[in-house]
């Protein structure tokens, strides 16, 4: 069995180093562009486009005498490698599946744009179409391959090409596997550097609980168990959102695009990084200690993006409680359940546990003991009290308990998750009675 893991750590290199590092990304940035803009080109002529057509066009690029920075400052590995990504975009745009998961997700439809082709003509651009790379965005990055060949780790130091050399990295923790990729990207400011490993086990791992839970997601509880444990939440958004709203409010005030604008941009882009970078921080120390301590987890297949959807309505016909409806989709949003749902899946897989995500019908809404189904059931948030058997319990553990109930039925349906089987399960419909 092969493991998958990427490792990031901060990157510190010195001034000369950032330069080189800023004109590597730089030059990644600029090819993305240019061949995306050719890559319009080729989709309005109706030409296959493809990884091979793409990377080709490097070569154009490089010889042209206006572009000769490309072979002094820039990576020939890295550019390959973006426009491979590039490649991946396009692949995702022409996915029918992709699409329909789009259709179903329901999001308001953007402003459309367009892009003036050599012809002069404008060609419409569409949902999901690769897009292009800012530099204001501060978000760059470049992958290399072939690790040992371009590059080595000694200590807390890694060996990176065209003349960076050693740069000290803060190295958290040991880099367990062969590493085959390394990625440079930078964000809000600062430099990063991720190792993609490998590790080859001898089987498959056995998780070393026996323990099964079920886990309510919630807003002013976090996490709900089957056990009775709550966890709850760091609301990273909710704390910062002062700050937030007074540094926007700054923002607006400037002219755009001038240097005063771009600084306090800097500064709105930096606390969005340390509000995502606290949110995340907290989800793997939660969801590293649950994986550990039990070996199957169950949880609700929520669909995130439907949940958080604005109610503000149309021009015609105006929505109702938006303002507390947008009160609701900041919180859940504020949680990142569907990022925690994500941890627990890999971290299982690398455990050998098992997660079971189950239809969220009704969790919430049925008694534990006599499985009655009523809206009644829960008249406030925090209780429940079934109108059938007068079952009294907190509300989000008597749904924590009846999605193990739900997991362990999919269990006993399905058969068990064995070698191959997707780690997410359905149950099979009821059959009718024969006559």
């Amino acid at each position: 069995m092969k493991i998958n893991k990427a490792y990031q750590f901060r990157l510190e290199p010195t001034v000369e180093q950032a330069v080189v590092l800023n004109n590597l990304v730089g030059s990644a940035r600029f090819v993305w562009n240019q061949i995306l803009a050719a890559s319009f080109e080729m989709f309005a002529k109706n030409e296959f486009i493809n990884a091979t057509n793409l990377v080709n066009k490097i070569m154009d690029l490089k010889n042209n005498p206006d572009f000769d920075f490309l072979r002094t400052h820039a990576n020939a590995v890295s550019l390959q490698q973006k426009i491979r990504d590039l490649a991946s975009a396009w692949s995702r745009f022409f996915d029918p599946k992709v699409h329909a998961r789009y259709k179903e997700n329901k999001k308001k439809p953007k402003k459309p744009k367009s892009f003036k082709l050599l012809d002069g003509t404008e060609l419409q651009l569409r949902p999901l179409m690769p897009q292009w790379k800012r530099k204001i965005d501060r978000r760059d990055s470049i992958r290399l391959v072939q690790f040992d060949k371009y590059c080595r780790v000694e200590g807390n130091r890694v060996k990176l090409p065209n003349g960076v050399g050693f740069v000290k990295f803060r190295k958290s923790q040991d880099i367990i596997g062969i590493i085959k990729n390394v990625t440079i990207s930078k964000k809000s400011g600062h430099w990063y550097v991720s190792f993609g490993c490998e590790r080859e086990l001898d089987q498959n791992p056995i998780h070393p609980s026996t323990s099964a839970i079920g886990i309510d997601l919630g807003i002013t509880k976090l996490i709900t168990t089957s056990e009775g444990q709550h966890i709850n939440p760091k609301n990273s958004f909710k704390s910062n959102q002062v700050k937030l709203a007074k540094l926007q409010r700054q923002l607006s005030r400037k002219v755009l695009f001038s240097q005063n604008w771009q600084k306090q941009n800097r500064k709105i882009q930096k606390l969005h990084h340390h509000i995502a970078n606290i949110r995340h921080d907290y989800l793997h120390k939660i969801t590293t200690n649950i994986s550990k301590n039990h070996a199957m987890i169950v949880v609700e297949n929520l669909k995130v993006v439907n949940m958080s959807q604005s109610a503000s309505g149309s021009a015609v016909q105006h929505g109702r409680n938006v303002k507390a409806k947008s009160g609701l989709n900041k919180s859940i949003l504020d949680q990142g359940w569907g990022m925690m749902v994500d941890m627990i899946e890999y971290k299982q897989h690398w455990q050998g546990g098992l997660l079971i995500k189950i239809n969220p019908r009704y969790t919430s809404q049925t008694c534990f003991q006599c499985q009655h189904i009523a809206k009644e059931n829960r008249r406030t948030q925090a209780k429940f009290e079934c109108v059938k058997c007068r079952y009294v319990a907190n509300a989000d553990f008597n749904a924590a308990r009846n999605i193990l109930a739900a997991g362990h039925a999919v269990l006993s349906a399905e058969g068990g998750c064995g070698k191959g089987r997707p780690m997410k399960q359905k149950t099979c419909g009821l059959r009718e009675k024969a006559t």
